[in-house]
């Protein structure tokens, strides 16, 4: 289906910070598109143009944008059934399986989670292009392609953009369930405060430290462990970021010693786990029209289980319960 829409008129609530920032998170557009609004005249706060995108924002201003028309893209709608958690007029919640891509992207057009989502709605066209040509319509935040769990998708513009400063303003609160393997020694949970960045070297990881490396921490609370009968201890995590960095999980426990059980990218193969151990089991954030917190539950998948009670584990009582 073809997505190139007219130029439109897009009204938001600033939130503190420079003007190109706030807007490329309120908006869901890169920073070098927003820069380009605000260049070419297009952004105006309270009702006057500024062209500097480092512009202070004190918070509470109204940006008017006059969003550009969007480039075309091919993107077909896909009738893929989902697993749907919570649904109203502003959002949808999915059970999203492991092997689904959240967005197309450069190289992937079908199959992803945007594909399915347009075989039964529409879903916001203000936010639709990242900075690397990926499609993402509505997208606040991602999971990896083999992670599974819980992801919301916003289904309006104001939506999107309320949303999105929710996650930037860390007024959601997610937690996730996995298994590490090898050498986790604490019995109590562990609090790991490393930044994250780019691999130096091999650009499609990440790493502790590393190039542009951001602020990331998260807590570790242990819910059972057994050794794997090879000298490793193996635990059942539960797993719970303050930050949002991309693979955080998966760096802080592979910088622990412990990597994701099947992770072949921070660990490696598993013969009992074919994909990464690790699923967004809960997720807790206001909803974008009326405040209330939405509690959020995806239930934690059989393929994940299976391999624990495989390799010798026994399930907790608390395995579904958020404490």
């Amino acid at each position: 289906m073809s997505t190139e829409s007219p130029p439109s008129l897009l009204t938001v609530e600033a939130t503190p910070g420079r003007l190109d920032a706030v807007l490329a998170t309120l908006t869901g557009h890169s920073r070098s598109q927003v820069a380009g609004w605000i260049a070419g005249g297009l952004v105006q706060v309270d009702g006057e143009a500024h062209a500097r995108v480092s512009f202070k924002l004190r918070g509470g201003e109204v940006l008017t944008v006059q969003v550009p028309p969007l480039p075309e893209a091919s993107v077909e709608a896909e009738q893929v059934p989902l697993d749907v958690l919570f649904e109203d007029e502003s959002l949808i919640a999915v059970n999203k399986p492991a092997g689904m891509i959240t967005h197309p992207a450069p190289g992937v057009r079908s199959g992803t989670l945007v594909n399915a989502l347009l075989g039964r709605m529409d879903l916001p066209q203000q936010t639709d292009f990242d900075s690397e040509g990926g499609y993402r319509p509505g997208i606040v935040h991602r999971l990896d392609k083999d992670t599974s769990g819980v992801i919301v998708v916003a289904k309006t513009v104001e939506a999107h953009a309320r949303l999105a400063a929710a996650f930037k303003d860390r007024e959601t609160r997610k937690s996730y369930l996995a298994i590490a393997a090898g050498g986790w020694k604490a019995a109590q949970p562990v609090r790991v405060d490393a930044p994250v960045g780019r691999h130096p070297v091999q650009r499609q990881r990440m790493t502790v430290g590393g190039a542009n490396a951001r602020e990331a921490q998260t807590l570790f609370t242990p819910l059972a462990a057994h050794p794997d009968g090879y000298g490793r201890t193996l635990t059942l995590v539960r797993a719970q970021p303050r930050t949002g960095r991309t693979h955080q999980l998966r760096v802080h426990l592979s910088h622990l010693g412990s990597p994701i059980l099947g992770d072949t990218v921070y660990g490696r193969a598993s013969d009992v786990m074919p994909r990464q151990a690790l699923h967004a089991q809960f997720l807790e954030l206001p909803h974008p029209l009326t405040g209330d917190t939405l509690h959020l539950h995806a239930p934690a998948p059989d393929d994940l289980l299976s391999a624990w009670v495989a390799l010798g584990g026994a399930l907790p009582g608390n395995l579904e319960r958020l404490d």
